[in-house]
């Protein structure tokens, strides 16, 4: 179902005045019941995603990086079972994921004496196991599980969805019988920049003509569409479109394409 602007602004007021937490997004759905959990979810990460933007210098200025560390420190050594990390995180409103980079980052530069290299802190939040320091992976894992918008886990959940989307679109486009080059078919031709899926035959559509649909697992917000707009989507007209004369273009977000599909 399509989703109106009043109504996306009412989901983002409430979600202005609840925590990033998994109770929070049970909330949203008593709260919005119409709305499906995907929709809501997607919303709930991108307005949180805008708010850590706003404040994540703030977390790391030196003085505040020092505290956070000390405090760590102190927590495990009066109870190490305690999940100090996550609740560190929750009381200064900051993804868990990114207090634990911050923590593991400092751990490791006072073990090696150097700044440790972003690929291994990678490493180490992908696999806590690696880390040299058993009550620290303990920790590491407790706000890696417990993050519902941020770390290795939500970055593996979002790649199998999209993933999944890509998919089920191509599916609905063969069931169509709609003639199409899928991106890696592009790709083989020579275009780094491609759309997943151009139409060789367009299609018509709520009176747009569709000749490509690039597929987004994510709620398509005023935000998102500049943002791809200005990474994406205008360099398909600088690097393929433009090579093929007398092509319009309308810019179809996925949830909507799929809709029209089904």
């Amino acid at each position: 179902m399509k989703l109106s602007k009043a109504q996306y602004d009412e989901i983002a007021q409430f979600l202005g005045h609840v925590q990033p937490t998994r109770q929070s997004l049970r909330k949203l759905k008593e709260r919005f019941p119409s709305q499906s959990q995907s929709t809501l979810l997607s919303i709930f990460s991108q307005e949180y995603q805008k708010q850590i933007k706003r404040t994540h210098a703030k977390h790391h200025t030196a003085e505040a990086i020092e505290t956070y560390y000390q405090r760590y420190l102190s927590g495990v050594m009066k109870n190490a079972a305690a999940p100090v990390l996550l609740e560190l995180a929750n009381e200064v409103d900051f993804a868990p994921s990114l207090m634990a980079r911050i923590v593991l980052e400092r751990f490791l530069q006072e073990q090696e004496g150097t700044i440790p290299s972003k690929t291994l802190i990678n490493s180490m939040l992908r696999d806590p196991s690696q880390i040299p320091d058993g009550v620290l992976a303990n920790q590491i894992y407790q706000c890696t599980v417990n993050d519902c918008c941020y770390g290795p886990l939500v970055d593996c959940i979002k790649h199998a969805i999209g993933h999944e989307h890509e998919v089920l679109l191509r599916e609905m486009l063969l069931e169509k019988n709609l003639s199409f080059l899928a991106e890696e078919q592009l790709r083989a031709k020579g275009y780094d920049k491609t759309p997943d899926f151009i139409l060789e035959v367009p299609v018509a559509v709520e009176g747009h003509i569709i000749h490509w649909i690039e597929s987004k697992a994510s709620f398509g917000d005023e935000c998102s569409h500049q943002a791809y707009l200005h990474d994406q989507f205008w360099s398909y007209w600088n690097r393929f479109f433009s090579e093929l004369p007398g092509w319009s273009h309308f810019l179809w977000h996925a949830e909507q394409a799929l809709c029209h599909l089904n």
